[in-house]
């Protein structure tokens, strides 16, 4: 792809964003092209270099807020008439709790996704306890001479120590799953509020 067909294309693909959001991007890509054409790189070569038009509006979504697009998405493209008002005030107790509850489902989903995080980590955290406080019984055990005692509290350590440190890495890749899941989640709303117009 030459520098005409990857700056149209990525024109084309943030049109939703405010014009002057657009031509800084634009002009920041064309730059970067443009230094690479000068290095002795051809156009083609530059914009593989750069990578792929949605990687690059991927990027360009996750530095911009969710509020600008937002407020960029509800701006009306012409002033609204008396009836539109009325019209939105009437229909206001139908749609605002849909809203209001669409809005509460979607954060209820998130709050349960980081309790399920904070559930395994504290499942751990209660193992590695458990663990610790075996160590002190096969002492007790030990010193009342009950073999089977000290036997089963060292084992129970032993397990419960393996189940802790099983638990930390599983912790750590659900959080990292979390983080990766609500990240796309972000964008894939981002985007919803961009380019729609030329799709």
């Amino acid at each position: 792809m030459n520098k005409e067909g990857f700056v149209n294309e990525l024109k084309q693909k943030l049109s939703g964003l405010p014009a002057e959001d657009i031509e800084e991007r634009l002009s920041f890509y064309i730059e970067m092209i443009d230094d690479r054409v000068e290095d002795g790189m051809s156009e083609e070569e530059a914009v593989s270099e750069i990578g792929s038009v949605d990687s690059v509006v991927e990027q360009i979504m996750s530095e911009i807020p969710l509020t600008k697009l937002v407020k960029q998405k509800v701006k009306p493209k012409r002033k609204l008439k008396t009836w539109e008002i009325v019209l939105l005030a009437c229909g206001s107790p139908v749609w605002a709790p849909l809203l209001i509850a669409a809005a509460a489902v979607v954060f209820a989903l998130y709050i349960v996704l980081w309790a399920l995080v904070i559930c395994i980590y504290a499942v751990d955290l209660t193992c590695a306890a458990c663990a610790i406080a075996m160590i002190p019984m096969a002492f007790v055990y030990g010193k009342d001479g009950n073999a089977a005692g000290v036997l089963y509290s060292i084992s129970a350590a032993l397990l419960l120590a393996g189940l802790a440190i099983l638990l930390f890495f599983a912790s750590i890749a659900v959080t990292k799953a979390v983080i990766k899941l609500t990240g796309k989640a972000m964008l894939k709303l981002k985007t919803s509020f961009v380019g729609k117009e030329n799709r």
